[in-house]
């Protein structure tokens, strides 16, 4: 039997989760829930057709995991209480300095319909958390990296898309070079955010609109960019498209410990991605713990988890078995 799989929002994030869905024999696309007028959306699947919004819940018995992929910002923080109501849910929500307060709203909610709410699964936070805490738990004396880039974020992108007097923008995220070298050298150098990284913004304003107050609440946007270098450029919106219409990111997480008696022995552990599309890769990552938050549900479990929470075999199709005989 496959796993039934609805898709909240069909944006970058949704387009590439319905990709992933066909990847996966083991899952089928129930349907789209749109905002929009679901007759204007022409999805990729066959034979399935988009549906509003607001009749989500009234399709509960018909979807095993909603897979919702709104905008960190805004969305996520009201769509996915709500929806683990009547859903196990999937989100992809990526402002780190507010997971727990997330993490608690949501695990309420979920808990009150007896659901299984998966939380910030992605690649950071996601696929990152899980190799920070693996290079903590093996390297227990050492210092613990994250660099992005250099890529398009996608949730600061959206980010400055919602202030007033913008019509679109790309955000990238830049490591400084100097530091990363230094890191993978083993200096365990001590850096503060801003020494870290860059953040270039290239934004397109709407006609008339004040592009100095624009770059001022840019720079100042707690969570974002207030601690950040960042450079703002205001451009057209034929220039964006031409120049900066994909969305590649990628980045790394870097342990650097020691180990023996008197810890004279250096370690160097190193996570990296290269992705040609953000979107898609996050995508991909959702629907695998789309399946673990499925099986998690049938087990009798229920509340918010995270990745920590995930044993790994809950993310592949395969059985015990042949996990055992394949890859260990």
């Amino acid at each position: 039997m496959s796993i039934r799989v609805g898709i909240f929002g069909y944006g970058n994030l949704g387009r590439g989760v319905e990709a992933a869905i066909a990847q996966n024999p083991d899952m089928e696309l129930v349907t789209v829930f749109t905002r929009r007028d679901p007759a204007s959306l022409k999805l990729r699947t066959p034979g399935v057709t988009a549906t509003a919004a607001e009749k989500a819940a009234e399709m509960a018995d018909q979807i095993d995991v909603m897979i919702i992929c709104g905008g960190s910002a805004t969305d996520l923080p009201v769509q996915t209480p709500l929806l683990a109501k009547c859903f196990n849910v999937v989100d992809s929500f990526d402002t780190h300095a507010r997971i727990p307060e997330h993490f608690a709203c949501v695990d309420t909610a979920a808990r009150e319909g007896g659901k299984v709410a998966m939380i910030s699964v992605g690649w950071d936070p996601g696929m990152f958390s899980l190799n920070r805490l693996l290079g903590e738990a093996i390297l227990p004396q050492g210092k613990t990296y994250t660099f992005w880039g250099k890529g398009v974020s996608q949730g600061h992108s959206d980010a400055i898309r919602r202030l007033e007097g913008v019509a679109d923008a790309r955000q990238y995220t830049i490591p400084v070079e100097a530091a990363l070298e230094a890191v993978r050298a083993g200096e365990n150098p001590e850096l503060t955010t801003r020494q870290k990284h860059l953040r270039e913004c290239f934004v397109v304003a709407k006609e008339g609109a004040d592009l100095a107050r624009i770059e001022k609440e840019i720079k100042e946007m707690p969570n974002y960019f207030a601690d950040y270098d960042t450079t703002v450029h205001f451009i057209s919106a034929e220039e964006l498209q031409r120049d900066h219409s994909g969305i590649p990111h990628g980045g790394f997480v870097i342990r650097s410990g020691k180990t023996g008696m008197h810890l004279e022995n250096d370690h160097i552990i190193e996570y990296s991605l290269k992705l040609d599309s953000n979107p898609e890769f996050t995508s991909s990552v959702l629907v695998a713990y789309a399946r673990a938050a499925y099986r998690m549900s049938c087990e009798g479990m229920c509340g918010c988890k995270t990745v920590f929470d995930v044993p790994p075999a809950y993310l592949s199709p395969k059985t015990g078995a042949e996990l055992r005989k394949e890859l260990l």
